[in-house]
């Protein structure tokens, strides 16, 4: 059994079109079974950085907390559908354990931190949150082991972020071509695998409702086929879908197909 939790946050977004991220969670939300689903109450108000050179990050630590209480109910596999890249650091650290790894697919790595960044917003430093204590936590300490995470089809990473994968350990691939994939997770040998999925890893051609859309991406097909040899090599635990901007509420209804079959592979 499969349980779906929507988190529509915009607030980890460094874009001035971040409320998009709102429309597109609940389009989705629109096409997944009812019963199955937990739409989160995420906090409307911009929030405050505390401090930490991160921008909104009382929201985002707010919905975090919602998003943690409709998880644990949960009963069988977690697949989160949120706004931004936030989303899927919490859905993978949420009961993550000895053993657990993460194959986070996205077009831009996240491996920034706070004085790297460009904008301060927490989306740009999600997967590094992943493995970096001194990245200021959501809703989790916990970090996993560097070697535990590998990111696919990061053709945007910039160099800082390069040299931060290299000084962390973290596996960072810039297609999703499935040898080199699952070659790193096989070195990890996992007990649990959590799958994340930022749609600007498309190619702009597959997908229309992404902000900073990023060109030499993988098809539809490819992209789905390095999920499900993820998830024959690794047990899964649980799946996060984030990053989708359709121009309008009523454009969404274009890229369902594509994402209602990712979310199919991932579940």
């Amino acid at each position: 059994m499969t349980d779906f939790v929507v988190v529509p946050q915009w607030q980890g977004s460094a874009s001035s079109r971040a409320m998009r991220l709102i429309d597109g969670a609940l389009a989705i939300a629109g096409d997944l079974p009812r019963g199955a689903t937990t739409i989160v109450a995420a906090p409307e108000e911009a929030g405050d950085a505390l401090g930490t050179g991160i921008r909104r990050l009382s929201a985002l630590r707010a919905a975090a907390r919602a998003h943690a209480e409709a998880a644990r109910p949960a009963t069988g596999r977690v697949v989160t559908i949120g706004g931004d890249a936030g989303v899927g650091t919490v859905a993978a650290l949420h009961g993550a354990g000895e053993g657990s790894a993460v194959l986070w697919l996205s077009a831009q790595p996240s491996l920034h931190d706070v004085a790297s960044s460009p904008t301060g917003a927490y989306a740009s430093m999600a997967a590094r949150a992943l493995v970096d204590p001194a990245i200021p936590p959501l809703d989790a300490s916990a970090v996993l082991p560097a070697t535990h995470v590998v990111i696919a089809g990061a053709r945007d990473a910039t160099p800082a972020e390069i040299a931060s994968a290299d000084t962390l350990g973290v596996t960072l691939l810039p297609t999703v071509e499935i040898e080199p994939i699952i070659t790193a997770l096989s070195a990890a040998r996992p007990s649990s695998l959590h799958i994340h999925v930022g749609v600007d890893v498309l190619d702009p051609a597959a997908i229309a409702g992404v902000t900073d859309p990023v060109p030499f991406g993988p098809d539809t097909a490819a992209l789905i086929g390095a999920i499900r040899a993820a998830r024959d090599a690794a047990p899964t635990g649980s799946a996060s879908l984030t990053g989708f901007s359709p121009a309008t509420p009523d454009a969404a209804a274009d890229d369902m197909g594509t994402l209602l079959r990712i979310i199919g592979a991932l579940a």
